[in-house]
């Protein structure tokens, strides 16, 4: 659990490393990469140990039985998260835009709409655009500093013609835990317009001490008929290139529309994702994942208060994720110049704020999953490009 530990990452086909330059004109070699959410930190000892015997092995054949990894699910959603899974209710993806993707293609057709709470995660766009369907941008409202739901304006911009709502529980990029009232007002949105809900909660067991994550179906039996669960390890525990995640559909009519659209496409897990998640949800991997929460707690802070000491600039209170939200509206600049100075003068590449749809314009958003010395290093750069305001 050497999380200070410098790993190189250049020269590996590292997208988050060695697509700096091509994507944001950053060098690869000066450049810090802060944008892709993955993590610059080796998994638990338990998923390095899996691979190992699965190399000593030798044999790459395709996965049988899935007894035991699909325990392994289920007694983690129950001991880290009081959410009660039962086997049959598992699907395995690659990964969850894949997931993401096979719920429009499943529950909804070409033309339709569907509903977002913007900013938010960009790849939900992405797909629901590629697979014909209009994406519908409900703006998420600040106060006292964090995101809030406006149901009231969201029933006034909905036509009828919605038919399905992608929410992101925890919220990337604002770095929300919803709260219990919060996630009841989107079941009652999604039920007063018939909207299937779908609930990313990839970032579930990323949450910072005094925030507590609960599960979309921990809120309300009523809303099973229309809910659809999304869970993965690999955000958790950093094997996001192992692409495999988890749709959870307790209700069997949904679960019979997308297990035939899962046949249709002939999808089905890789085998070395089923052996990492299976090794991730361990007791090792509950220590490491302990174990690294207090590391990036610190890292958040150290980031935060960097950045809220450049005069203009403020960054979103954090509850979960390591991911640092941060509003440059109050230097008076346009995103052309703060970002000019974030990617050419401090030489770090952050996420732009309007790839996550509207309200994001303003923002950069920056992963603070990496060794301290390199949070220290781009605070340093941070407040030297921005110097003059000082």
């Amino acid at each position: 659990m050497n999380f200070d530990e410098m790993i190189e990452r250049r020269g590996t086909h590292s997208v988050k490393w060695d697509a700096m330059d091509a994507v944001y004109g950053v060098p690869n070699d000066e450049g810090i990469a802060m944008w892709v959410a993955d993590m610059d930190f080796r998994p638990p000892q338990s998923v390095q140990d899996a691979l190992a015997k699965m190399a000593e092995y030798g044999v790459y054949g395709y996965y049988g039985d899935e007894g035991d990894y699909r325990a392994a699910i289920c007694n983690w959603m129950k001991t880290r998260h009081n959410w009660e899974v039962k086997p049959e209710e598992i699907f395995t993806t690659h990964g969850l835009v894949n997931g993401t993707a096979m719920c429009v293609d499943a529950f909804t057709k070409p033309g339709d709409k569907i509903v977002l709470f913007t900013p938010v995660y960009h790849a939900f766009a992405r797909v629901i655009e590629a697979a014909d369907r209009e994406v519908v941008e409900c703006p998420l409202v600040v106060e006292a500093g964090k995101y809030k739901l406006d149901f009231a304006a969201y029933d006034a911009m909905m036509t009828g013609d919605e038919t399905m709502l992608v929410f992101c529980s925890p919220h990337n990029p604002g770095g929300r835990v919803w709260s219990q009232e919060e996630l009841q007002g989107v079941i009652d949105f999604a039920k007063r317009h018939d909207l299937i809900l779908v609930s990313d909660e990839i970032h579930h067991d990323l949450v910072f001490p005094g925030a507590t994550h609960i599960p979309m179906a921990n809120v309300d039996d009523s809303v099973t008929d229309r809910l659809v669960m999304m869970t993965a390890t690999t955000k958790t525990f950093n094997i996001a290139g192992s692409h495999s995640g988890n749709v959870i559909i307790r209700d069997e009519a949904l679960r019979k529309r997308f297990s035939a659209r899962m046949a249709a496409m002939g999808i089905s897990p890789n085998s070395f994702g089923l052996f990492m998640a299976e090794a991730a949800y361990s007791e090792e991997g509950a220590a490491w994942l302990d174990a690294l929460i207090a590391y990036l707690d610190e890292n958040r802070r150290i980031l935060d208060e960097g950045l809220n000491s450049i005069p203009g600039v403020k960054s979103m209170p954090m509850e979960a994720t390591y991911l640092s939200w941060a509003d440059f509206s109050g230097t008076g600049m346009e995103p052309a110049e703060y970002i000019e100075r974030v990617q050419k003068d401090a030489k770090i590449a952050a996420n732009h704020g309007i790839t996550f749809g509207k309200g994001g314009e303003q923002y950069l958003r920056f992963n603070f999953a990496t060794p301290r010395a390199n949070i220290i290093e781009a605070v340093k750069r941070l407040k030297e490009a921005f110097s003059d305001l000082q």
